[in-house]
């Protein structure tokens, strides 16, 4: 069925030189209380109007979430104690953002062509005017908590690329995802360079009582604080009470 829907793409629109046709299997993700991650099947085809050239092709798939400032702190230990030494702001972080090549690193993109495009990890990360010595490493630091919470993830030969011509990957999310429009981009290279550029969106949204208690949260963050106020003070009371019946038996 999907390879099926792959060449029914591959025939919908004009030709151009090389250009992607792309399919997800969904395009929006829903958030709820029993939401523990999900993975996005993304696959396409090539569409070309004169032969497969002599150079291999290499495909380079992203998805990024929404970006926000984030405040990156450095510890050290100081009389016995961890305590924050030096923290600076970044200027703008994808709060995820997964990076997945039909080949090597090396082998598909060059780094001029990386830097234009902001394709891995670290150019996706915008830290331009840094007040630190050595900006590099807390943009490094950045990276490395949130590859270990798996919502940074750069990983080569996730791409399969059959014939020249068809492609598929699975990106996985995690279930700590932030809500908004996550872009998703696939590049064409040959001889290390950029080709050709799709690009589309997948909307992550929170919906049913999470959806509900976020909007109260914002809109009414007065009427929200009391609720939760009263929802704590009722939990408390509630454990109070089954304690002391507890205790009675």
């Amino acid at each position: 069925m999907r390879l099926l829907l792959t060449f029914l793409l591959f025939f919908a629109l004009p030709l151009k030189a090389e250009e992607v046709v792309l399919g997800l299997s969904q395009d929006t993700i829903s958030i709820d209380a029993n939401f523990s991650g999900s993975e996005i099947l993304i696959y396409g085809a090539i569409k070309r109007e004169t032969e497969i050239p002599e150079e291999l092709l290499q495909v380079i798939i992203t998805v990024a979430g929404p970006s926000q400032p984030v405040t990156v702190r450095k510890k050290d230990r100081r009389f016995g104690i961890w305590v924050n030494t030096e923290a600076v702001e970044v200027d703008s972080a994808p709060s995820f953002y997964a990076v997945a090549t039909s080949h090597e690193w090396p082998l598909v993109i060059s780094d001029t062509e990386d830097l234009r495009h902001k394709i891995s990890v670290e150019r996706a990360i915008r830290a331009v005017g840094v007040a630190a010595d050595d900006p590099q490493r807390f943009t490094q630091a950045l990276t490395r908590i949130r590859t270990s919470e798996d919502k940074y993830q750069q990983r080569d030969f996730e791409v399969n690329l059959r014939q020249q011509t068809l492609f598929d990957t699975a990106i996985k999310l995690p279930a700590n995802l932030t809500e908004g429009a996550y872009k998703t981009r696939v590049f064409l290279t040959r001889n290390k360079e950029v080709i050709s550029v799709y690009e589309t969106e997948i909307e992550v949204r929170k919906v049913g009582l999470e959806r509900w208690l976020f909007t109260l949260s914002r809109q009414q963050p007065l009427l929200y604080g009391l609720m939760s106020l009263a929802i704590a003070i009722a939990a408390g009371w509630g454990a109070s009470a089954a304690f002391q019946i507890l205790r009675r038996r």
